[in-house]
């Protein structure tokens, strides 16, 4: 583990008790199997592939997406535009698909601990509609990212779809997308960092990776939540973002130190990147905001 590790205590409190409360967190051999193999060791060279297989073998999607939160949040994945510098066009259907998924999550004990937390630290309303109207602001709406002629992002597309930038993917820090996006045979992956996987009771829950998309935009580095639901990581980024925790946060989840890393976008409420990776991981993924 990283000697400089410097716990933020009642962060860690909070983060671990969201995830003690998630109920809905998916499980190895249940839900879900991946298939490692190779490991990577440089962010230089991402043309050589460390792993013939993907890196998931199956999710049982039956399961999975008949979860309210899972199946609101499948829904949100194809309303945005990967490329930077094209604006986003929200339908009215897009509009109302944001609203299912803040309903479902809203209904989830993760989220009722995080705002009733966020509320007793008085940077969120009380009254649920109005707090529902600061996720819908933070998570959906729209700002420019990249120099275009109108808003061409919003955080939940970067941290939860992705984005292309030039010849590099940004963002994209989610299982769900990771697997969706493999299955249709957009993500090659390359393999992972060993060094930089996080296990919990024997299972692994956080990994690094590399991978390309379409083979044309490279992802050299990328940290992963393996099985976390998706009111667990609304919740925890967002907790971060309202108190101010711009930057990284050394937590420790049970007893793994990893590093909750949050950038807000310029001066807005919005959030430049988000992903929870190990402690140990190297600086040059925080450095090129990836």
């Amino acid at each position: 583990m990283a000697s400089n590790f410097a716990e933020d205590a009642e962060l860690s409190q909070i983060i671990n008790k969201l995830w003690e409360l998630d109920d809905n967190k998916c499980f190895p051999d249940v839900d879900y199997e991946i298939d490692l193999q190779g490991s990577v060791y440089s962010t230089r060279d991402v043309s050589e592939d460390h792993a013939k297989n993907s890196l998931f073998k199956w999710v049982n999607e039956d399961k999975v997406f008949s979860r309210p939160t899972y199946k609101a949040f499948r829904a949100l994945l194809d309303n945005y535009e990967m490329e930077l510098g094209q604006e986003e066009v929200v339908t009215r259907e897009e509009l109302k698909e944001n609203q299912d998924f803040l309903n479902a999550i809203l209904a989830t004990k993760v989220m009722k601990e995080a705002h009733k937390y966020l509320v007793s630290k008085r940077v969120a309303p009380e009254d649920k509609q109005q707090f529902k109207a600061m996720l819908n602001d933070i998570w959906f709406k729209m700002f420019r990212r990249q120099a275009s002629r109108g808003a061409d992002s919003c955080s939940f597309e970067h941290v939860f779809v992705g984005e292309g930038r030039d010849t590099e993917m940004i963002g994209l820090h989610n299982w769900i997308q990771f697997y969706l996006q493999e299955k249709a045979g957009n993500i090659n992956y390359n393999g992972h960092f060993r060094k930089e996987t996080v296990k919990d009771d024997s299972v692994i829950r956080l990994l690094a990776v590399q991978f390309t998309w379409k083979g044309i935009k490279a992802k050299p580095f990328c940290s992963v939540f393996i099985g976390s639901s998706p009111e667990f990581e609304v919740a925890a980024y967002t907790i971060c973002l309202l108190l101010d925790r711009d930057g990284k946060a050394d937590i420790k989840i049970g007893e793994y130190e990893v590093e909750l890393t949050v950038h807000s976008f310029g001066r807005q409420r919005k959030l430049g990147t988000a992903y929870i990776a190990a402690a140990r991981m190297e600086t040059y993924a925080k450095k090129r905001n990836w």
